[in-house]
């Protein structure tokens, strides 16, 4: 049978009850140490998931319909920098 693979909020539910569970401090050593290498691991996981997320939302496609990265041209960030080099809203 398939392993169900878990989706991201899945995994954020399961990372958010381990946090909880650590932070409540009634859990046995070997247990916290168990459930913390999970959290890193589910962690890692998710983030992996933002990354090829960020890619797939950051790529155009020309006219000639071929995949282009995204990038901003340098005229709109410095128009939108504030002196801190924070983005105005």
């Amino acid at each position: 049978m398939a392993e169900h693979k878990m989706t991201f909020e899945e995994n954020m539910n399961r990372l958010e009850q381990i946090v909880n569970n650590l932070q409540s401090g009634d859990v046995p050593l070997e247990k916290a140490l168990t459930e913390f290498q999970t959290g890193i691991q589910l962690s890692k996981e998710m983030q992996s998931t933002l990354e090829n997320a960020e890619k797939t939302l950051t790529k155009m496609v020309d006219s000639s319909g071929e995949e282009v990265p995204f990038t901003r041209d340098k005229g709109y960030q410095d128009q939108n920098n504030d002196e801190n080099g924070d983005l105005s809203f």
